[in-house]
């Protein structure tokens, strides 16, 4: 991994400053919500207490049927169409029945639907009438009740027969309709207002199915329904801005006051789109659907009205009906705790807290953004200039050795950031220091050659002139071939010394060839025309192209390393081999090619062919001369003087061995 992509990662790291920033910011959203709990539950309570404390007119008791508000009046008919909006609201009847209490200005609605599939059927006014499926109606006004009996063979209307002996201001007579179907039945009546009963009761009476049971027994419960005196006391206690319900124990809606809206501080600051997205997914806790608080419902059946007509207060955190709001709803018991007379709920709707934590939640993101900027833009500045600089040291390491192993001179003295302070300027001076070592010692290698040749002379000749005296002197018999190897050891010797001096006095020549605009096609075929009678019985093939070639370069450098490799290729050729030169352009220069057939390179040797004092010939064609392994050596100075290189392969048929000189030619001199 590059330097630049670990320091982005240690960049990325940075994002630990606004995960942390994020969850402060909800801590602290979670502190403004729980604020706000304690104070509404504080408000509610202290409204429920005047509640009870001003005698308000509050139900007696957890039970009673409640009597929902109509919007218009209900034919009496035994059909539930007039019913259907208050249908999701009934009050079970029995097991298998629902009752619904509707009123206006003017009469009190009574719906009753049972589901029965075996029906026993008969009038009310029949003796057997208790036996079979009926309807026991019971009316409570003043503590008197009467109980009437509803019942009928056929569907139509239907008249009630009074059970219990007449009470006052109780009526005698009451028609309702009955209906039915293969599922059941249903009976719808009516009864004045101006009654102001206290109770009611339905008793629902199978005959299949009561049978040893009171076929008279009705469950006379207390009327609940919304109240006007109620909710103008409760108008008069609630806070501003606050919507207040007082709740029977069972949900049931007594009294409401205020509607929901936001605070004057915060009525013009409407959040976009943006912000309440951002506050919903990242901010706030999870909020429950406002649909089961709407307004027009006559009925709460959620779990903090139940928490709180247990005696514990409740709170809940929902959806607002305006766009980036929150609603807080806080329900408190009204009365003492197990015997609670009704439920108090307030719910206030809040931009504060959206508000307040998307100003700093972005505010947070935005500072924290920023920061992560500059540092990544730092981070990446610092480490693409530590690239580069480490890039230059790399390049000016390469650029130090040439070819040929050896130092170039001009780096020494001059490497790059040797005078910077930092880690990078120590790394760069130890790298000079090393440099000057590396070729200083690469020097003395370089003319340890022309010492040794100059140091071994007159030793060679003392010896040489030893062994010359020995032959004229007697020597035993047995010493004459001791002496003959002395002398051959002498020679090689010899041998070795002027090779030596040989390749220095070499390499000067050819670092001061001039160079001049040739046609390298002339120079090639001259050199094959020579070769040809060299070649004796071996086919010698001469491939040039047709166009001239010229090439700004020494001629007899080139015919020179021709000359070594021919010597060497024919040296490995077989007698009824065959070699092939070969001339073709390639890109800015010339490529030459010597081929020949043979055995072919080892691999250990690919690398290493063109070195000084290097040579497989002493294993091919043992002789008593040895062979010192400079012309290849030569071959690769010549091609470096032409800015080119010196190369040897296998012939991918295996069939011998080609050695290439890829030449571009020498620099032209100024004049």
């Amino acid at each position: 991994m590059t330097l630049r992509r670990k320091l982005l990662l240690v960049a990325l790291c940075t994002l630990a400053l606004p995960i942390a920033g994020w969850l402060y910011v909800r801590q602290m959203e979670m502190l403004l919500r729980e604020g706000q709990e304690q104070a509404l539950i504080a408000s509610a309570r202290a409204v429920a207490r005047s509640l009870v404390v001003t005698h308000a007119p509050l139900p007696q008791g957890d039970a009673g049927w409640y009597v929902q508000q109509s919007a218009n009046p209900i034919t009496v008919d035994g059909y539930g169409d007039d019913w259907a909006p208050l249908t999701p609201w009934s009050q079970p009847l029995g097991g298998r029945g629902k009752l619904l209490l509707a009123e206006d200005k003017d009469w009190l609605y009574l719906y009753v639907d049972v589901r029965s599939t075996h029906r026993t059927r008969a009038d009310a006014g029949d003796a057997n009438a208790l036996a079979a499926d009926h309807l026991i109606l019971g009316l409570d006004k003043g503590g008197q009740q009467r109980r009437y009996l509803l019942a009928s063979m056929a569907p139509g209307p239907v008249t009630a027969r009074p059970l219990d002996p007449p009470a006052q201001k109780l009526p005698d007579l009451i028609v309702a309709q009955w209906q039915e179907d293969g599922s059941g039945y249903r009976v719808e009546l009516r009864l004045p207002r101006s009654l102001a009963l206290d109770g009611l009761g339905v008793g629902v009476h199978d005959a299949s199915a009561d049978a040893g049971g009171d076929p008279q027994s009705v469950d006379i419960r207390p009327l609940l329904s919304y109240s006007g005196v109620l909710s103008k006391e409760l108008a008069q206690l609630a806070p501003d801005n606050v919507r207040a319900r007082v709740l029977a124990p069972q949900g049931w809606l007594l009294a409401r006051s205020g509607r929901l809206g936001a605070t004057a501080a915060t009525v013009a600051e409407q959040p976009g789109w943006f912000a309440s997205m951002v506050y919903r997914l990242l901010l706030a806790n999870r909020l429950e659907s406002a649909e089961p608080w709407t307004d027009e419902a006559p009925r709460l059946d959620v779990p903090e009205v139940k928490t709180a007509r247990n005696g514990s207060p409740a709170t809940l955190w929902r959806r607002g009906e305006a766009r980036g709001s929150v609603v807080l709803a806080a329900a408190v018991p009204i009365g003492p705790a197990g015997n609670a007379q009704g439920v108090l709920l307030l719910e206030q709707a809040s931009r504060a807290v959206p508000l307040l934590a998307n100003r700093a939640l972005l505010g947070l993101l935005t500072i924290s953004f920023g920061v992560l900027l500059v540092a990544g833009a730092i981070l990446l500045t610092f480490a693409t200039r530590l690239s580069i600089r480490l890039a230059r040291l790399r390049d000016a390491a390469e650029q130090a050795q040439a070819n040929d192993g050896r130092l170039d001179g001009q780096m020494i003295g001059k490497f790059p950031m040797t005078e910077a302070e930092d880690e990078i300027g120590d790394l760069a001076r130890s790298f000079e220091r090393l440099l000057e070592v590396v070729g200083g010692y690469t020097d003395y290698l370089r003319t340890l050659a022309s010492k040794l040749s100059h140091e071994l002379n007159t030793p060679l000749a003392i010896v040489k002139s030893s062994l010359d005296n020995l032959e004229h002197a007697a020597l035993p018999p047995d010493a004459v071939p001791y002496l003959a190897r002395a002398r051959d050891g002498v020679a090689r010797l010899g041998t070795l010394v002027r090779a030596m001096s040989e390749a220095t006095r070499m390499e000067r020549a050819i670092a001061a060839a001039e160079p001049e605009d040739v046609d390298l096609v002339e120079v090639v075929r001259g050199c094959a025309d020579a070769y040809r009678p060299l070649a004796g019985a071996r086919r010698l093939d001469c491939v040039l192209p047709d166009a001239p070639l010229r090439l700004h370069c020494a001629p007899e450098l080139i015919a020179q390393a021709l000359d070594k490799l021919f010597d060497n290729a024919l040296s490995f050729t077989p007698e009824t081999g065959w070699l092939r030169l070969s001339l073709c352009a390639s890109g800015d220069g010339a490529e030459i090619e010597l081929a020949n057939q043979g055995a072919p390179l080892p691999a250990a040797m690919h690398g290493r062919l063109f070195d000084s004092l290097v040579s497989l010939r002493d294993k091919a064609t043992p002789g008593d001369a040895p062979h010192l392994g400079l012309g290849l050596y030569v071959v690769r100075l010549v091609a470096e003087r032409h800015h080119g290189v010196a190369v040897a392969r296998n012939l991918e048929d295996g069939s011998g061995v080609a050695f290439v000189l890829r030449l571009k030619g020498m620099p032209r001199q100024r004049l």
